[in-house]
Protein backbone atom coordinates (compact mmCIF):
# COMPACT_ATOMS: atom_id res chain seq x y z
CA UNK A 1 0.00 0.00 0.00
CA UNK A 2 0.89 3.31 -0.81
CA UNK A 3 0.04 6.49 0.98
CA UNK A 4 -1.27 9.45 -1.35
CA UNK A 5 -0.35 12.48 -1.02
CA UNK A 6 -3.22 13.52 1.67
CA UNK A 7 -3.01 10.64 3.54
CA UNK A 8 0.89 11.78 4.32
CA UNK A 9 -0.35 14.58 5.26
CA UNK A 10 -3.45 13.49 7.43
CA UNK A 11 -1.67 10.65 9.29
CA UNK A 12 2.13 13.01 9.54
CA UNK A 13 2.02 12.90 13.46
CA UNK A 14 2.47 8.97 12.93
CA UNK A 15 4.45 8.87 10.15
CA UNK A 16 7.14 10.63 12.44
CA UNK A 17 7.13 8.58 15.17
CA UNK A 18 9.82 5.54 14.63
CA UNK A 19 7.28 3.49 16.60
CA UNK A 20 4.65 3.61 13.76
CA UNK A 21 5.97 5.04 10.65
CA UNK A 22 5.36 4.34 7.11
CA UNK A 23 4.95 0.48 7.85
CA UNK A 24 2.93 1.04 11.08
CA UNK A 25 0.15 3.19 9.58
CA UNK A 26 -0.21 1.06 6.31
CA UNK A 27 -1.17 -1.93 8.70
CA UNK A 28 -4.26 0.61 10.27
CA UNK A 29 -5.38 1.74 7.08
CA UNK A 30 -5.28 -1.98 6.17
CA UNK A 31 -6.87 -3.09 9.55
CA UNK A 32 -10.63 -4.29 10.58
CA UNK A 33 -11.70 -3.82 14.41
CA UNK A 34 -15.13 -4.80 15.45
CA UNK A 35 -16.33 -2.99 18.31
CA UNK A 36 -18.92 -3.72 20.72
CA UNK A 37 -20.73 -0.75 21.79
CA UNK A 38 -20.86 2.79 20.41
CA UNK A 39 -21.45 4.36 24.29
CA UNK A 40 -19.31 5.98 26.77
CA UNK A 41 -16.25 3.45 26.00
CA UNK A 42 -17.38 3.16 22.00
CA UNK A 43 -17.92 6.79 21.39
CA UNK A 44 -14.08 8.05 22.14
CA UNK A 45 -12.61 4.44 21.22
CA UNK A 46 -14.51 4.82 17.65
CA UNK A 47 -13.19 8.05 17.27
CA UNK A 48 -9.10 7.70 17.77
CA UNK A 49 -9.61 5.08 15.82
CA UNK A 50 -10.91 6.52 12.97
CA UNK A 51 -8.46 9.49 13.32
CA UNK A 52 -5.89 6.84 13.65
CA UNK A 53 -6.79 5.90 10.08
CA UNK A 54 -7.79 2.28 10.92
CA UNK A 55 -9.02 1.11 7.50
CA UNK A 56 -11.98 -0.92 8.31
CA UNK A 57 -14.31 -0.69 11.60
CA UNK A 58 -17.61 -2.48 12.45
CA UNK A 59 -19.79 -0.70 15.06
CA UNK A 60 -22.20 -3.03 16.68
CA UNK A 61 -24.96 -1.89 18.77
CA UNK A 62 -28.28 -2.24 19.22
CA UNK A 63 -29.62 0.62 21.59
CA UNK A 64 -30.55 3.92 20.23
CA UNK A 65 -29.08 7.70 21.22
CA UNK A 66 -30.78 9.55 24.68
CA UNK A 67 -30.24 12.88 25.87
CA UNK A 68 -28.94 11.22 28.90
CA UNK A 69 -26.22 9.22 26.47
CA UNK A 70 -24.58 13.05 25.32
CA UNK A 71 -22.91 13.77 28.88
CA UNK A 72 -20.45 11.18 27.65
CA UNK A 73 -20.85 9.48 24.27
CA UNK A 74 -19.52 12.50 22.53
CA UNK A 75 -20.01 11.28 18.73
CA UNK A 76 -23.34 12.44 18.84
CA UNK A 77 -25.61 15.40 19.19
CA UNK A 78 -28.64 16.32 20.16
CA UNK A 79 -29.96 15.96 16.47
CA UNK A 80 -29.01 12.30 17.32
CA UNK A 81 -31.34 11.41 19.72
CA UNK A 82 -33.48 8.56 19.08
CA UNK A 83 -31.36 7.58 16.23
CA UNK A 84 -29.62 3.77 16.53
CA UNK A 85 -26.36 4.25 17.79
CA UNK A 86 -24.40 2.32 15.17
CA UNK A 87 -25.82 4.40 12.43
CA UNK A 88 -25.23 7.83 14.11
CA UNK A 89 -21.62 6.74 14.80
CA UNK A 90 -21.24 5.51 11.56
CA UNK A 91 -21.73 8.73 10.61
CA UNK A 92 -19.70 10.52 12.66
CA UNK A 93 -16.78 8.01 11.37
CA UNK A 94 -17.47 8.98 7.52
CA UNK A 95 -17.21 12.93 8.33
CA UNK A 96 -14.22 12.25 10.19
CA UNK A 97 -12.32 10.33 8.04
CA UNK A 98 -13.32 9.22 4.52
CA UNK A 99 -10.24 6.42 4.70
CA UNK A 100 -12.38 4.50 7.04
CA UNK A 101 -15.10 1.74 5.73
CA UNK A 102 -17.58 1.48 8.30
CA UNK A 103 -20.08 -1.35 8.84
CA UNK A 104 -23.26 -1.07 11.24
CA UNK A 105 -24.85 -3.61 12.42
CA UNK A 106 -28.23 -2.22 14.65
CA UNK A 107 -28.27 -5.81 16.93
CA UNK A 108 -27.35 -7.40 19.82
CA UNK A 109 -24.68 -9.76 19.84
CA UNK A 110 -25.90 -13.64 20.28
CA UNK A 111 -24.12 -16.85 20.29
CA UNK A 112 -26.02 -17.21 16.97
CA UNK A 113 -24.62 -14.40 15.62
CA UNK A 114 -21.00 -13.43 16.82
CA UNK A 115 -19.51 -15.67 14.49
CA UNK A 116 -20.66 -13.70 11.77
CA UNK A 117 -20.50 -10.31 12.71
CA UNK A 118 -17.26 -9.88 13.76
CA UNK A 119 -15.90 -12.50 11.20
CA UNK A 120 -12.69 -10.53 8.99
CA UNK A 121 -11.38 -8.37 12.45
CA UNK A 122 -7.90 -8.23 13.28
CA UNK A 123 -8.63 -6.90 16.99
CA UNK A 124 -11.91 -6.82 18.65
CA UNK A 125 -12.75 -4.22 21.30
CA UNK A 126 -15.51 -4.77 23.63
CA UNK A 127 -17.25 -1.33 25.29
CA UNK A 128 -20.48 -3.04 26.11
CA UNK A 129 -22.28 -2.82 29.20
CA UNK A 130 -23.60 -6.53 30.01
CA UNK A 131 -21.61 -9.10 31.79
CA UNK A 132 -23.73 -12.08 29.34
CA UNK A 133 -22.38 -10.23 26.02
CA UNK A 134 -19.15 -9.64 27.50
CA UNK A 135 -18.52 -13.68 28.15
CA UNK A 136 -20.17 -13.68 24.64
CA UNK A 137 -17.40 -11.58 23.11
CA UNK A 138 -15.00 -13.34 24.55
CA UNK A 139 -15.32 -16.25 23.56
CA UNK A 140 -16.13 -15.83 20.35
CA UNK A 141 -12.58 -13.63 20.37
CA UNK A 142 -10.66 -16.75 21.61
CA UNK A 143 -11.88 -19.28 18.75
CA UNK A 144 -11.24 -16.98 16.37
CA UNK A 145 -8.04 -16.96 17.54
CA UNK A 146 -7.96 -12.99 17.68
CA UNK A 147 -6.94 -10.53 20.58
CA UNK A 148 -9.66 -8.58 22.56
CA UNK A 149 -9.53 -5.41 24.13
CA UNK A 150 -11.50 -5.37 27.02
CA UNK A 151 -12.78 -2.18 28.60
CA UNK A 152 -14.82 -1.77 31.41
CA UNK A 153 -16.13 2.22 33.69
CA UNK A 154 -18.26 3.15 35.96
CA UNK A 155 -18.57 6.14 38.17
CA UNK A 156 -14.77 7.55 38.27
CA UNK A 157 -13.01 4.06 37.73
CA UNK A 158 -11.74 1.69 35.02
CA UNK A 159 -10.45 -0.90 33.90
CA UNK A 160 -8.39 -1.74 30.37
CA UNK A 161 -7.14 -5.12 29.14
CA UNK A 162 -5.79 -7.10 26.17
CA UNK A 163 -6.46 -11.12 26.21
CA UNK A 164 -4.75 -13.74 23.66
CA UNK A 165 -5.78 -16.84 25.72
CA UNK A 166 -4.95 -19.05 22.56
CA UNK A 167 -1.28 -18.71 23.53
CA UNK A 168 0.07 -21.20 25.87
CA UNK A 169 1.15 -18.15 28.52
CA UNK A 170 -1.64 -15.89 28.03
CA UNK A 171 -5.02 -16.00 30.17
CA UNK A 172 -8.26 -15.22 27.94
CA UNK A 173 -11.45 -13.27 29.75
CA UNK A 174 -12.90 -15.81 31.39
CA UNK A 175 -9.50 -16.38 33.42
CA UNK A 176 -10.12 -13.08 34.95
CA UNK A 177 -13.77 -13.04 35.88
CA UNK A 178 -14.86 -16.86 35.81
CA UNK A 179 -18.34 -17.79 34.70
CA UNK A 180 -20.98 -16.38 36.26
CA UNK A 181 -23.42 -14.69 33.58
CA UNK A 182 -26.07 -14.21 35.96
CA UNK A 183 -24.38 -11.76 38.13
CA UNK A 184 -25.89 -8.58 39.64
CA UNK A 185 -25.07 -5.42 37.68
CA UNK A 186 -25.45 -1.67 38.61
CA UNK A 187 -25.61 0.48 35.47
CA UNK A 188 -24.53 3.71 35.02
CA UNK A 189 -28.32 5.09 35.34
CA UNK A 190 -28.37 3.07 39.31
CA UNK A 191 -24.95 4.63 39.88
CA UNK A 192 -23.95 7.31 37.72
CA UNK A 193 -20.59 7.51 35.78
CA UNK A 194 -18.12 10.87 35.29
CA UNK A 195 -18.28 11.91 31.51
CA UNK A 196 -14.74 12.33 31.26
CA UNK A 197 -14.42 8.93 32.95
CA UNK A 198 -15.56 7.23 30.06
CA UNK A 199 -13.21 9.29 27.76
CA UNK A 200 -10.06 8.35 29.33
CA UNK A 201 -11.12 4.52 29.65
CA UNK A 202 -12.16 4.70 26.11
CA UNK A 203 -9.10 6.41 24.52
CA UNK A 204 -6.69 3.66 26.24
CA UNK A 205 -8.50 1.21 25.11
CA UNK A 206 -8.14 2.22 21.55
CA UNK A 207 -4.50 2.77 22.51
CA UNK A 208 -4.57 -0.88 22.77
CA UNK A 209 -5.78 -1.89 19.51
CA UNK A 210 -3.32 0.39 18.12
CA UNK A 211 -1.11 -1.80 19.96
CA UNK A 212 -1.75 -4.78 18.88
CA UNK A 213 -2.10 -3.67 15.07
CA UNK A 214 1.10 -2.47 14.88
CA UNK A 215 3.15 -3.59 17.50
CA UNK A 216 4.79 -0.92 19.20
CA UNK A 217 6.18 -0.20 22.92
CA UNK A 218 5.64 -3.48 25.23
CA UNK A 219 3.38 -6.27 24.75
CA UNK A 220 1.00 -6.18 28.04
CA UNK A 221 -1.35 -8.52 27.09
CA UNK A 222 -3.02 -10.41 30.31
CA UNK A 223 -1.89 -7.23 32.43
CA UNK A 224 -5.09 -5.26 33.92
CA UNK A 225 -4.73 -1.74 33.99
CA UNK A 226 -6.97 -0.31 37.18
CA UNK A 227 -7.54 3.25 37.02
CA UNK A 228 -9.03 5.67 40.08
CA UNK A 229 -9.70 8.56 38.50
CA UNK A 230 -10.93 9.99 42.24
CA UNK A 231 -7.64 9.29 43.49
CA UNK A 232 -5.33 10.00 39.86
CA UNK A 233 -4.20 7.12 40.04
CA UNK A 234 -3.42 3.95 37.82
CA UNK A 235 -1.71 0.65 38.77
CA UNK A 236 -1.39 -2.70 36.56
CA UNK A 237 -1.89 -6.19 37.82
CA UNK A 238 -0.72 -9.54 35.91
CA UNK A 239 -3.91 -11.62 35.24
CA UNK A 240 -2.94 -15.38 36.06
CA UNK A 241 -3.97 -17.87 33.36
CA UNK A 242 -6.09 -20.74 35.05
CA UNK A 243 -5.14 -24.21 34.33
CA UNK A 244 -8.83 -25.16 34.87
CA UNK A 245 -10.11 -22.91 32.38
CA UNK A 246 -13.12 -23.70 30.54
CA UNK A 247 -12.33 -21.82 27.58
CA UNK A 248 -8.64 -21.72 27.06
CA UNK A 249 -7.14 -24.79 28.89
CA UNK A 250 -8.91 -27.04 26.17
Amino acid sequence: MTLSDAQIDRYARHLVLKEVGGVGQQRLLGAHVAVLGAGGIGCPAIQALAAAGVGGLTIIDDDHVALSNLQRQTLFSTGDVGRPKAIAAADAVARLNPDVAISAHVQRLSAGNAAQMLAGADVILDGCDNFATRLLVAEAALAAEVPLVSAAVGQFEGQVATYRGWEPDQPCYRCFVGDDPEREEASCAEQGVMGAATAVVGSLAATEVLRALTGFGRDVAGDLLLIDLLALRFRTVRIAKDPGCPSCSR
